[in-house]
């Protein structure tokens, strides 16, 4: 097979009859029932074997193994198979993607590819080869996603708190609780639709959802909140099931107690002052049996998912039949021997109960409603995730958690919102206030019925919990964020057995407590964390214990946790912000005061370093000095000499290897790295496209070609007056670094002075470059002194006043020095002038210049051609030679004689001469840097980067 092509059958098929193609044959669609199915996976690109001239299909018989030789390919590029035919050959230049994707799609989705797949993320990133795996029974959106979250919904808090919350917030209140909670749910479930509507989804419920939408850091720290949520609300079920069973059963009580409630209850306007006497279960007695059904539970989880998939119905039915036995016991009341308190349905007790009535209890088994009661009923509504924890054992995850969600949303909603008024027509306050069990009390045609439903719909919840809470925690373990979490991991089709042990002792810890309603606000404040519901309206003291808890989480992930980049909805943020910003600054040019530079470090022109540092370690040094830190932005580019199309990843690996260099070197910055036919032919492609309106780099700084002269005389030269004139050509600066290796660290301080040898107008960018470097801690010591170059007859005193001045408004500390020095043509005596500074120097480097045009001369004469240099026509002008050597003489020399113990000098960069020998101008350089150990040569723009004014 070449590039995922197939073709006909080999030699050694010799079981199965050749096919030879008829005039005019048409192929059937392969069904999925079909005994022989060609099973085709892609090939690496670029592997290749010898192609067969087969023009049919091969027969492959059921059982034996499929092979991919080099037998089985399409015909040749050229189109033709070998009985001439090209209608066989159509989709060759396709490649495999065409067909082989498309079979595998179902299962890329479906199955998790184990030999590619990310241990981090999950994502599946291969086609698996053979047969499809059997996996186990998908859910459906009843079984997977509505019944989980009605089960968890109608619970216990519906049975056994919900007519004490009518009771003490009125039927108004309530109305308003049941529809403000409704609300943040059903707003919750949009959002959870939106979200699991946008791509395939794995497990992990809201975890994932949260985490590949905000990032790991928020989705780690509100999946473990939401974790210890669930783990909590084990306990929660687990008590309202034994409180439940201890009231059913009273004889099954070790420990009996009486608790005196209070009432104000108002009776026809006047208090009602008696005090009544409640049995409720004793702590000791939930204790003990909330920790032996939890053990129980422990046990079945450890059976498996599957067995909890299955007896889930068994725990609905009675559920729903116990809602219907309520309802009708509502509708037929009073009974006979019912209870004082239920009058049936009647507008009077309605109008009494409209009202709220808050009232103080001293009872560990009635709440205090002290700002609980949305506490206390927000966990009934918070099973709506119950179908989202499912999301791995769903058929489509993208249909069912919106359908099944928002159904389950909408009609647990509208029970509730009619239980408020059915309750507030149905009993008086005080049986709504002091008969915990008052669903069951007026059920038809029994109460064990309610008991039974209450029991069963506890368990149920309870098992839900103590299954998806741990399958949380693996999920969260498995994409590898937090090392800690690392024992939680659970292989796939393993059971998650450390994850349950751990959630189990969390919920014995809970049960141990023993107090319902102080576990109810907790699980409501983890809860909430997902929901974003106001969180002070419930408990002052739970908010900022969840939220300290949520935040040391995301702190510690942010610090200790690997990266996992999800494409969250934050980089999104900051995409969508960035481009706006963008677009917001258009294109005009930046005024000085907002101008920041945007350094293009040249990582590697020339100089010899090891093969594994891919930028000279002071160059990312020297870049830190350019900028504040947070301001500005550094671009390092790197050129590689080659063909694109054979260096691609050559230059990826490079730019991985430039990219993680910067990261160690902490510099701010991005890595590029340009394939181009030479240095000269890249850099004019980096200056003329790198950067975008006025995010363009706007200083091009580089080390200084110190080697030229034993490494080649010729193309360095011309490369470096290439890059030069490029520059001034698309109006950037320029810095070029002599010195690098001796270029201090941010531990190496420095004392002395940065001297400036101000030459030509520049826009002020020496003197920003020596404020940045006196911003560092190396140079925060040093002073600047500014040396005005001048010509004799100039008026020196004036000239120093103006720049004082100048460095006055721009609020800059600075000694002025004006330094006057002779013309070439003031000068009388030019060659004897410039041989008393340093004759040895000016002889060699005449010399030089004398033997490199006279070999240029020579070849030209021989070759019958103009005077050539790097393949273009240059113009010797032997006097203009001997002006620029005495022009760099004479500031070298001053520079030597007030600069030697400066820390950093910096002085203008002379543009380089046009139709000029590029040998010539290097000659230049080297005489102006001669002896001067570290010394920056800048050249600005035709724009001011400094301003007088505020």
């Amino acid at each position: 097979m070449e590039r995922g092509g197939f073709g006909g059958a080999g030699r050694h098929d010799e079981e199965a009859p050749a096919m030879r193609p008829a005039p005019q044959q048409r192929y059937r669609t392969v069904e999925s029932h079909d005994r022989a199915v060609v099973q085709m996976a892609p090939m690496e690109f670029g592997s290749s074997a010898d192609a067969s001239a087969s023009a049919g299909p091969r027969y492959i018989k059921p059982g034996t193994n499929l092979r991919t030789d080099a037998r089985m390919h399409m015909a040749s590029s050229n189109g033709r198979s070998s009985n001439g035919s090209q209608g066989d050959s159509k989709l060759e230049l396709f490649g495999f993607d065409s067909l082989v994707n498309i079979l595998g799609l179902k299962r890329m989705v479906g199955e998790q590819a184990q030999a590619s797949a990310s241990t981090r993320d999950g994502e599946n990133a291969g086609i698996a080869i053979g047969h499809p795996k059997e996996t186990e029974t998908k859910l459906d959106t009843m079984m997977g996603v509505f019944v989980p979250c009605l089960q968890n919904i109608l619970g216990i808090i519906y049975y056994i708190r919900f007519t004490w919350i009518v009771g003490m917030g009125g039927v108004w209140q309530s109305l308003v609780l049941v529809a403000f909670c409704g609300s943040c749910t059903f707003l919750t479930t949009i959002s959870l639709s939106a979200i699991a509507t946008n791509g395939a989804m794995k497990g992990g419920g809201p975890y994932y959802l949260i985490g590949r939408a905000l990032g790991p850091e928020v989705g780690v720290s509100i999946g473990l909140c939401f974790f210890l949520g669930n783990a909590v609300a084990g306990a929660m079920y687990v008590l309202g099931a034994v409180e439940t069973f201890l009231d059913a059963v009273p004889s099954a009580e070790f420990f009996q107690e009486s608790v005196t409630v209070v009432t104000n209850t108002f009776v026809n306007g006047t208090a009602a002052g008696n005090a009544t006497t409640i049995s409720t279960p004793n702590l000791h007695d939930l204790q003990v049996y909330g920790i032996i059904v939890t053990i129980l539970l422990c046990f079945i989880v450890f059976g498996g998912v599957k067995i909890i998939n299955k007896v889930a119905p068994a725990f609905l039915i009675p559920v729903l039949f116990s809602i219907l036995c309520i309802y009708i016991g509502v509708f037929i009341a009073p009974r006979p021997n019912a209870s004082k308190w239920i009058t049936g349905l009647s507008i009077t007790t309605l109008k009494d109960n409209w009202s709220s009535d808050y009232q103080r209890t001293n009872n560990a088994g009635v709440p205090d409603p002290n700002g609980a009661l949305l506490g206390l009923y927000f966990p009934a509504v918070t099973g709506i995730m119950a179908g989202s924890n499912r999301s791995a054992s769903l058929k489509d995850t993208q249909r069912s958690i919106p359908i099944g969600t928002l159904h389950a949303t909408i009609s647990t909603t509208m029970m509730y919102l009619l239980s408020v008024f059915l309750f507030g027509a149905l009993s008086t306050r005080e049986g709504l206030l002091t008969d915990r069990l008052l669903c069951a009390a007026v059920a038809w045609p029994s109460p064990a019925v309610v008991y039974a439903g209450i029991i069963l719909s506890t368990l149920g919840a309870a098992l839900q919990s103590l299954t998806g809470a741990p399958r949380l925690l693996a999920a969260i373990a498995n994409d590898d964020i937090l090392p800690v979490l690392n024992y939680f991991k659970a292989y796939e089709g393993s059971e998650p057995h450390v994850a349950t042990l751990f959630t189990s002792f969390i919920c014995i810890s809970c049960v141990i407590i023993g107090n319902l309603d102080v576990i109810t606000p907790t699980i409501t404040m983890f809860f909430l964390l997902c929901y974003a519901v106001i969180m002070f309206m419930i408990s002052w003291t739970f908010t900022v214990v969840s939220l300290a808890l949520a935040s040391l989480i995301y702190y510690y992930v942010s610090l200790k946790g690997k990266a996992g980049d999800w494409g969250d909805g934050f980089k999104s943020a900051y995409f969508q912000l960035a481009l706006r910003s963008l677009r917001s600054m258009g294109a005009n040019q930046v005024h000085p005061k907002n101008w920041y530079p945007i350094p293009l470090i040249f990582c590697r022109p020339w100089g010899k370093l090891p093969e594994d540092v891919p930028c000279h370690p002071k160059l990312a040094d020297f870049a830190n000095c350019m900028k504040k830190k947070g301001r500005g932005m550094s671009i390092f580019v790197s050129i590689i000499d080659g063909d694109y199309h054979e260096s691609a990843e050559d230059a990826k690996t490079a730019c991985r290897q430039l990219s993680a260099y910067i990261d160690y070197r902490r510099c701010e910055g991005v890595a590029e790295i340009i394939v181009a036919p030479s240095t000269s032919i890249g850099f004019r492609s980096i200056v003329q496209t790198m950067g975008l309106g006025n995010l363009k780099p706007n200083i091009v700084v580089m080390r200084y070609p110190e080697i030229w002269r034993r490494e080649n005389l010729t193309q360095i030269p011309s490369t470096f007056v290439s890059i030069i004139n490029d520059c001034i050509t698309a109006n950037k600066a320029v810095v070029i670094v002599k010195g690098l290796d001796e270029w201090p660290n941010e531990y190496q301080r420095q004392y002395g002075t940065i001297d400036l040898y101000w030459i030509v107008r520049d826009g002020g960018l020496m003197l920003l470059l020596s404020q940045l470097l006196l911003t560092k801690e190396s140079f925060e010591s040093c002073k600047i002194q500014v040396f005005c170059i001048a010509e004799e007859d100039t008026e020196a005193e004036e000239l120093k006043a103006d720049v004082k001045k100048f460095l006055y408004d721009l609020r800059m500390q600075a000694d002025v020095i004006v330094v006057t020095v002779k013309s070439w043509e003031a000068d009388p005596d030019r060659s004897g002038g410039s041989k008393k500074d340093d004759p040895e120097v000016y002889r060699s480097v005449q010399s030089r210049i004398r033997t490199y045009i006279s070999q240029l001369k020579e070849a030209a004469e021989r070759e019958r051609r103009p005077l050539m240099e790097g393949g273009k026509q240059v113009v010797v002008d032997e006097q203009k030679v001997e002006k620029f050597l005495y022009t760099m003489l004479k500031l070298n020399a001053t520079i030597l004689r007030h600069s030697r113990m400066a820390v950093v000098v910096l002085v203008s960069l002379p543009p380089p001469p046009l139709n000029h020998l590029a040998y010539c101008y290097m000659e230049y350089m080297d005489l102006l840097v001669e002896n001067i150990p570290r010394i920056l040569i800048v050249r600005g723009y035709r724009r001011d980067v400094v301003t007088l004014f505020t």
